[in-house]
């Protein structure tokens, strides 16, 4: 698809719409919005717009597709499928200013916001009323709740209660023409026509653009314990995890990680973690609720069943500078892997029981291909992160070959009964892989949905197909 080029009337116009502190060309200091959090990319827009709301955001996208300028919306560009990034050059639609908790309902247990707020500020808000919003990406601290409306994001806590679907009643969107709607209402049941609330979670900005969220929250729980457990068998731990769900427990977090995970994250933070000789694996596991002894009693029967994989040692966070330095390693494992390497994450998902099956695949699809994988992630609902790092490999190999590895890890997923990605999106990266998961039918539906809502394909092009 061609687009029209941006040209000095269109700067002009957009300079009196926002302002001219809103409007960066180039020239002015705008890198950051060149790239997100995926891989090594770069794509520079020919401007970069910071509307203050939805009325702004509508004048934009009503001239865009008049115009036929294409417009790639962003939120805090923390994403690792590339769904930020302005292949296309255009317009960049930064959401950054949109910033405000609108409203925290303690009757109702909602709370309405802005799509950039960031996730960690809504959660210490609502905490602070005794109320829980539980999607905790890795980048939490940093990424927006429109970009997790976007991707449905998940986290650790998923395990329990939920991806961030789970959690949107509502949604204030403009779309690709212009015309701002709400997508539902702000009621836990809703069976009044087509979902488009569900539609719009997870399509990556392609369909239009969230404005405001209207939140489910849940009463918050006050008391949790943490375990770290050790493997001297990968598979072992990875079929330990079905196993805890057979016995009846419910924890709320239980993630996967290799050693190499643990000694990125140490070196990269510059805390201290002691791997002994022969671990293999680790498990991450976490308890909640209200009542302590009902949580330890928990534990309890989760340690017997570790025992019986043959778990080597387990380590339990008693105090929360205990908890955060355990939570800190885990959290900056995605970080720390890119951090003097290039890399390529892989979000593959199958469901919990082949855990096992997808691991040791893996590792068999990287030995082939000779290169090295740190694997970690949400165990617990089967999603595996698949670090793949380039070492010394050729500029072409990591091009083309990998390329086919990485073809032969999704199709694992999709023998295993899995898909290509649980919470990071298809975006840039992942589109070419999308006909290992997905039939042509399937696919022609959703291309029929996206000029439904974006007939000129302005919004966020070269994105999912």
């Amino acid at each position: 698809m061609t687009f029209t080029s941006v040209e000095p009337k269109d700067i002009l116009f957009f300079r009196e719409l926002l302002g001219d502190s809103y409007v960066l060309t180039p020239s002015d200091d705008c890198e950051r919005y060149t790239h997100d959090h995926t891989e090594d990319l770069r794509y520079t827009p020919h401007v970069v717009l910071l509307p203050s709301g939805p009325e702004e955001i509508s004048a934009v996208l009503k001239y865009c597709n008049e115009q036929k300028i294409c417009v790639t919306p962003r939120g805090a560009g923390t994403g690792l499928s590339g769904g930020a990034l302005a292949i296309q050059g255009g317009v960049i639609l930064s959401t950054e200013r949109l910033n405000k908790i609108l409203k925290i309902d303690t009757t109702n247990f909602q709370a309405v916001v802005e799509c950039g707020v960031i996730n960690e500020e809504l959660q210490q808000a609502v905490i602070k009323q005794g109320l829980f919003y539980p999607p905790d990406p890795a980048s939490k601290g940093s990424c927006f709740l429109g970009g997790n409306v976007a991707h449905s994001s998940g986290g650790p806590r998923a395990l329990k209660y939920g991806t961030t679907r789970d959690y949107i009643l509502n949604l204030e969107m403009v779309l690709p023409t212009g015309e701002i709607i709400w997508t539902g209402a702000n009621t836990l049941k809703y069976s009044t026509g087509y979902n488009l609330t569900h539609l719009m979670i997870g399509s990556e900005g392609t369909l239009g653009i969230v404005t405001k969220i209207v939140l489910k929250l849940i009463a918050y729980p006050t008391k949790n314990m943490l375990l770290l457990a050790s493997f001297n068998s990968p598979v072992k731990a990875c079929e330990a995890v079905a196993a805890i769900f057979m016995a009846g427990c419910a924890p709320s977090v239980c993630e996967f990680i290799e050693p190499d995970g643990f000694r990125l994250s140490s070196a990269f933070t510059g805390l201290a973690f002691d791997i002994k000789e022969g671990v293999e694996a680790y498990l991450l596991i976490e308890a909640d609720g209200n009542d302590e002894d009902a949580i330890m009693l928990e534990c309890e029967k989760i340690s017997e069943v570790l025992n019986q994989h043959e778990c080597s040692d387990t380590l339990i966070a008693y105090s929360a500078e205990q908890k955060e330095y355990f939570w800190k390693l885990r959290r900056t494992i995605g970080e720390s892997t890119k951090f003097n390497n290039v890399y390529k994450e892989e979000d593959t998902v199958v469901p919990r029981g082949e855990l096992p099956a997808l691991f040791q695949g893996v590792k068999e699809i990287a030995a082939r291909y000779n290169v090295r994988t740190v694997c970690y992630g949400h165990a617990g609902d089967g999603n595996l992160h698949v670090n793949i790092l380039k070492d010394d490999h050729s500029d072409e190999f990591w091009q083309n070959d990998i390329k086919e590895a990485i073809r032969e890890i999704f199709r694992l997923c999709k023998s295993l009964g899995g898909t290509i990605s649980g919470e990071h999106g298809i975006g840039l990266v992942q589109k070419e892989f999308m006909n290992i998961v997905l039939d042509e039918v399937n696919l022609e539906l959703m291309r029929k949905i996206k000029k439904a809502f974006d007939p000129n394909g302005i919004l966020n092009p070269g994105k999912i197909f």
